[in-house]
This record gives structure tokens, sequence and C-alpha cells, in this order.
């Protein structure tokens, strides 16, 4: 497998494992929660690459779906490579924005994506995805870069969005950005990813409904729906052939009458007007006979002006379900429209805004009620906009977590989440300047990157985390599995067990404190009845000998100097 050489690659490839951890400080007055925690829907302040090391803990291996919208490296996005690579020479680019006359700004480019891409791998389930937004700027980089960390046989597809956005007038238009999907293990994903779910289905349905209770007559109904179809068409996407409407709904022609690849059935289907046999599939018919008769009595077949043209399946909007197409036609202008219904007092909140259509659509083909999707370049807060009207339409439960390291990771992007979830007031120029949309409901916490957590900040008393902090990074740290504060025992310092270990954690965040505490041999006696498991003890000192240590089945660690990690 080709692999993708660059300028501090060697210093990148195993930066991941050298980030430190550092607190996620809770920020109630920020949230939008009676309770915040860490279990919550998340919207998370700081350097992403921190963030998301902060996260391991609690959602290693559980996330179903990532999706990233990273800088496309232009070269007019003034982005700045700020990680503190142990590397005089990537020393050298920190803080300097990266712009067109910048000769290693694809390599800037590809050591800030591999770390974050590594740790956005360990935080996918093995039946995870990840999607990430790009152009042709980095397309081919970030192709062999995903192909080394994901293995190329874990590249699921790529999707073409046709945005209908012509960025350069010369030469050849450029009207498409790529979404590119990989699997943590693609033997672990469903074989065909179908949805139902559609805003544009969604929309068809209820112009349907509407249009249906205001006329009675067929030519009417069909009259309005014309008019209206013609105004909205550019907004439909995949649905834009549904262009016609009876009693029962809006509905289209499809060919799904033809017999694919092979020989098929034969028969004469007789047309109502000319009482002429309609020409046949090449193929021949998929169905039966029986089956075509009963098609024909319930008017679910389609016939043209006369027997020439091949008889289609009438398919009504509300039954729509397709498969994950690999070009998507949508208006890229729609996600500016979207942050423009929630912030009617800003004109411009945020540049190039991703459609909530887009990641809807997108997220309705893989996601289940319950799972998690990760946006670690939250920016304007799209992703979390799309999984709570998802919520909304089918009562689902899906949780999103946001990381966005800017200034406006409060003001725009969690102000955004708050409007959508309270519901916000029409824009101005509305001509019902009273009408609200209705919010979607749901809850969000909202944290920021605390400091690191160092041994040595903890030696000094310079920086000490909080027990239940400090308990989910020695836990992860030593068991390499998933953390639940809720196992904390704080009487007999209890923070958690696997199946060969019982972790306990002698301490509190006072320099004072641990400059006094220690294990004793009372501490010893006092420890829970043996249950088999070797106990693995974290104190800022011991005062028991070893024997006394090998009795009672105690590996002890020395905080703040030892880390243990069980070795399996």
């Amino acid at each position: 497998m080709p692999t993708l050489n660059f300028k501090g690659k060697t210093f990148v490839q195993n930066h991941h494992l050298a980030v430190k951890y550092h607190q996620l400080v809770p920020k109630k007055d920020l949230s939008l929660t009676d309770k915040v925690s860490l279990h919550d829907n998340l919207i998370i302040q700081g350097d992403n690459l921190k963030a998301l090391k902060a996260l391991l803990p609690t959602y290693s291996g559980k996330i179903k779906c990532i999706y990233i919208d990273p800088p496309y490296n232009t070269g007019n996005e003034n982005w700045v490579y700020n990680d503190n690579v142990n590397s005089p020479m990537l020393k050298e680019w920190l803080g300097k924005v990266v712009d067109k006359e910048d000769m290693t700004r694809h390599d800037k480019w590809l050591c800030l994506m591999m770390p974050r891409l590594k740790l956005l791998r360990e935080l996918l389930s093995e039946d995870g995805v990840i999607f990430i937004s790009c152009d042709d700027n980095e397309l081919f980089n970030m192709k062999v870069l995903l192909d080394e960390i994901f293995d190329e046989n874990n590249w699921v597809g790529t999707i073409i969005w046709r945005n209908v956005t012509d960025n350069n007038p010369t030469n050849i238009a450029i009207e498409h950005e790529y979404i590119i999907c990989y699997s943590k293990n693609k033997i672990e994903l469903e074989p065909i990813w179908k949805s139902k779910v559609s805003d544009a289905k969604q929309a068809l349905i209820e112009i349907g409904n509407k249009l249906i209770a205001e006329f009675g007559e067929q030519e009417e109904l069909q009259q309005a729906y014309t008019n209206w179809f013609r105004e909205n068409k550019v907004y439909l996407g995949q649905l834009d052939r549904y262009k016609y409407i009876d009693k029962d709904g809006v509905y289209t022609g499809s060919q799904s009458v033809h017999n694919p690849g092979r020989e098929g059935y034969r028969y004469d289907v007789i047309h109502p007007i000319t009482k002429k046999p309609c020409k046949q599939p090449l193929m021949g018919y998929r169905f039966p006979e029986t089956t075509m008769k009963e098609l024909l009595v319930n008017k679910k077949i389609l016939f043209g002006e006369d027997e020439t043209k091949i008889i289609e399946l009438k398919v009504y909007a509300k039954d729509y379900e397709d498969k994950l197409p690999s070009v998507i036609q949508l208006d890229g202008r729609l996600g500016s429209y979207d942050l423009k219904e929630i912030f009617p007092e800003n004109k411009k909140s945020f540049d190039n805004p991703k459609p909530v259509q887009l990641l809807k659509q997108i997220f309705s083909y893989l996601i289940s009620s319950n799972d998690i999707i990760l946006d670690s370049f939250a920016g304007s807060g799209t992703t979390a906009h799309a999984v709570l009207e998802l919520n909304k339409e089918d009562g689902g439960n899906r949780k999103f977590i946001l990381v966005e390291q800017e200034d406006y990771a409060n003001t725009i992007t969690a102000e955004r989440v708050r409007r959508v979830i309270k519901g916000v007031k029409s824009a101005k120029n509305d001509p019902d300047k009273n009408r609200e949309k209705k919010g979607t409901a749901g809850t969000f916490s909202y944290f920021q990157l605390g400091a690191s957590i160092e041994m040595e900040s903890i030696l000094t008393g310079k920086s000490l985390p909080g027990y239940e902090e400090l308990a989910r990074y020695i836990f992860y740290t030593a068991t390499g599995q998933e953390f639940n504060e809720k196992k904390i025992n704080r009487k007999i310092n209890f923070i958690g067990e696997t199946d060969n270990y019982e972790l306990y954690m002698h301490y509190e965040p006072n320099i004072d404190w641990l400059k006094q505490h220690a294990l004793t041999l009372d501490g010893v006696r006092n420890f829970p009845k043996y249950t088999g498991k070797q106990r693995l003890v974290f104190a800022p000192a011991k005062y028991v000998d070893d024997f006394t240590l090998l009795e009672h089945r105690i590996d002890f660690c020395q905080l703040p100097y030892e880390i243990y990690k069980i070795q399996k």
C-alpha cells in the first residue's frame, strides 16, 4: 500500500500518544441543562487534539459516526498550525498563518490532520464510520493519509457534493466538493444503507396534505401542486422527479417494473386509452402477471400518453426510501439560509456553513436512534442541528459531541444549538413577523478544556485536578477501558474494576492533604472483603511493608510519580 511522505511526518505520526490528558471543566452558565454531565449532548471549547484525548476515557470505541469539516487548505483561510510537537523544525511553524505563498502548507495540513485522525479512529466503534469534507486542494493527500491510518480496505466510498457554486470563473468551473467515508472495520457495516428520512420528503408530504385539503378536483389539485413544484424543485434534490399528485399524495413514476440484467416475465399490459399493448422493457417485467394485475387494480401503474411508452410504477413520496448516493446535488447556499433563519439579527454570522439538509441526509442512512455523532471541527454547529432535527422527526435519542476551539464556540456554535432547541422567531422580512419556528427540544452540557493532568503539577500543587477527573484519567490509562464515574465510592476510595482488578485511589485536590496522607496498615485492613481480584491502589505514599501488600493482593502506585498500566 502506498504511503505519504511529508515534512514533519516523523514527528507527528505518534504525537497523539504524547498529547497530555486535559481536564474538561463544566460550565453550568453556558449549558442548557439542569445537570451538567459528560454523558449529555456535549459542546467542548478548546483545542480539538487535546479535547479528543480528553474524551477517550469516556468515549473510546463508542462513537458511531464522525463528521468533520477541517480547513480545505485553500490558502485563504488564515489557519495556524499550533500543535506543540517536540521538534525544532515544527516549532518554527507555530503561530504563523498558512497562506498561498507558504511552500509547506500541504505539509502543515497533513501534520495537523494525522494525530487527530488517529485519535478519531480510537473513538470510533467497531461498526463506526467517519465522513470528511474536502475539496481538490487536499483530496488526494487526504485519501492516501486515510488509507494509511484506517487501511485502504476500510474505504467505504466518496460522495461528490454538487453544490452548484462556481468558485472558479476560468477554465473548468468548480461546482462540487467531496465527502470521503471510511469505516473502522468495514466487515461490521450493514451491507446496504437505506433511509426513509428526508427534509425534501417531509416537505412533499406536508404540501401534498395541504393541497389535498384545499382542492377537491384532480385538475385543480395538480395545477396547484405544479405551481409549487416549479418554485421549489431546486430544493428537492433526489426527489425532484416527484411532480404529480392525487388524493393519496405526491408521487412519481419509477422504472422498477423493469427486470434488471436478465430475461424477465413477458405478457401484455393494455393501455387504458388506445387499448393496445404497451411497449415492454428490454428484459421484460420483474413481476409475474398476477402481481401486475394487483398493481393495476390498486392504481399503482402509470401509463404514458399512448402505448409507445413503457409503463412505470407509481411511487408515493411517503414511501420514499433509497440508498446513500455517491452524488448529492444540493445548493450550497442553503447553509447560509439556515443560519439566517436562526440568527435573523446577523446577516452573515459564519462563512460557508454546511447545509443542515446535507448532514441530515447522510446521517439518516446509518445513524440509529441511540447512536453518538462527533464533530471535532464544529464551526457553526450544523452537525448538532442535524442531529436534533432527526431526533424531533422520529423521536430518536441520538447524541452529539461538538468540539470548537475558536472564540465563537459559545456565541455562534452553542448559541445556534440553544436556539434550535428552544425555537426562534421568524426573520424580520417574513410577512408573518410573529411566526415562531418551534424548537426541537433537548439539552446540552458545555465544557471548556482545562489544565493538563501532569504529575509535576500535582506534586507542586500548581494544578490539582478534581477527584473524578484524576480517577477518569488513572482508570483509563491503567485499564484502557471506559471509566464510569457512577462506580466511585469515596468512602473506600474505590474508582472502578475490570475482570481481574479492583482500582482504588487515595487522593484529594489539596497539596497539604497529599503531603500528610498515605496508605497505612489500618487502611489496608479496611479494604472490602477479598473477591479474587488483584487490588491496584494509588496513593501519595505508603506506610506498609511489601509482605503486607502481597498478603492483601495489593499493587501499590505512588502518586504523583507512577501511573500504572495493566499488562495484558
